[in-house]
């Protein structure tokens, strides 16, 4: 039994926590381990002997993982912070723009299009895109920006269909809610509108977990069009620079 099926098994306080499973069906560790000190809870009113394991504070945890620089540049964040599956998924949408000679600022969109996901599921785009706006070229935050609500429809004279995995998460009757559908309007007519398509053309062909990929070839255009802090993400005093830090501490409770 799955972890997910595994906790929906449980009393009205494992749905509860089933709900705080996000929008990918991702049970997290964390997760899982609030579902044990429940189920401990719950032995506890018919066996009053029950030993309680020891909970890791956030500090443990914390110790456990490789440690960032003073300064995190967005190089250490890809290596060290980033959900490996985030990692690997925009390294080949990024791949997949390199290798079709797209503009560099598409190049880098494409590797950035979906760290917001690092934060959480829904309105990724939107969140991704406030993550990275102090850094990047208008043109780039626009494009990662727009992307999520152009995912929901095809543009067929460009080579964009919607998406089967899609009908399989969405339903066949979902219709996108109605900021989505603004945004696709608004960005349709835009001059941007290509830059932000070719992010999610890019994306679709880019869910190949098994393929080895490295951050290496995308240094250098980091180098031209990200801005990055002397401070450090996370430390620069930005509008974004709380996300960043939620990003280095992914662990901590407040």
């Amino acid at each position: 039994m799955d972890r997910r099926t595994f906790i929906a098994s449980l009393s009205a306080g494992g749905a509860v926590l089933l709900a705080k499973a996000d929008a990918s069906g991702i049970v997290s560790e964390d997760l899982a381990e609030e579902v044990e000190h429940m189920m401990f809870e719950e032995m506890q009113q018919g066996q009053g002997q029950a030993q309680r394991p020891a909970r890791k504070t956030f500090i443990e945890k914390e110790k456990e993982m490789t440690p960032l620089p003073a300064k995190p540049t967005l190089e250490d964040i890809f290596n060290l912070r980033l959900p490996k599956f985030i990692f690997s998924h925009c390294v080949q949408s990024a791949n997949n723009a390199l290798k079709r000679g797209l503009d560099e600022e598409v190049i880098l969109a494409c590797l950035l299009h979906d760290t917001g996901i690092a934060l959480d599921s829904p309105d990724h785009g939107y969140r991704g895109a406030a993550l990275i706006k102090p850094y990047v070229s208008e043109k780039v935050h626009w494009a990662i920006r727009h992307h999520q609500a152009l995912r929901f429809f095809p543009d067929p004279d460009v080579g964009y269909e919607y998406p089967e995995s899609y009908y399989r998460s969405f339903g066949k009757e979902y219709k996108p809610e109605p900021y989505i559908q603004a945004d696709y309007k608004y960005a349709r007519n835009h001059k941007w509108y290509m830059n932000s398509r070719l992010v999610t053309m890019m994306d679709e062909y880019s869910f190949d977990r098994e393929e080895v990929v490295t951050l290496e070839p995308f240094l250098d255009i980091i180098g031209r069009h990200f801005k990055q802090p002397k401070e450090g993400l996370g430390w620069d005093n930005t509008e974004s620079s709380y996300m960043w830090r939620t990003i280095i501490w992914p662990h901590r409770p407040l």
